[in-house]
């Protein structure tokens, strides 16, 4: 029993210290250029670590995307292409303060072509 329970814990650890040290547990987000364009226009301003906007913030941080584990990039990834197809992003409420970060049909099908192509790629 005690062997069998010290062979759990050292799978367990083996497991989390390969994880730890596999590179590909984490994967930078390729951004091109016209997408890093539309995302510091309409998005950059409330979705990074040194936003006043908690909310957005704590929701996506563009700044530390990078450091998401693959399937947490995934998800953010899925997230942003949802919210925007949805027309959540920007926010009307900010819209209507802040109505040149309104993002066009064009801009929409770019982002969401975008998150959509990074998330695929990181699931293969």
């Amino acid at each position: 029993m005690i062997r069998k329970s010290l062979f759990s814990v050292f799978i367990l650890i083996s497991m989390v210290a390969f994880s730890a040290e596999n590179p590909s547990e984490t994967k930078a987000v390729k951004m091109p250029d016209d997408v890093k364009s539309i995302i510091d226009k309409s998005c950059f301003g409330c979705h990074n670590t040194d936003s006043k906007n908690d909310k957005a913030k704590e929701k996506l941080d563009l700044k530390t995307i990078d450091s998401l584990t693959s399937p947490k990039m995934i998800s953010a990834l899925k997230d942003i292409a949802e919210v925007i197809d949805e027309n959540e992003m920007p926010p009307a409420k900010f819209l209507e303060k802040y109505p040149d970060k309104k993002l066009t049909d064009a801009e929409k099908m770019t982002l969401m072509d975008w998150a959509n192509k990074e998330a695929k790629a990181l699931m293969q």
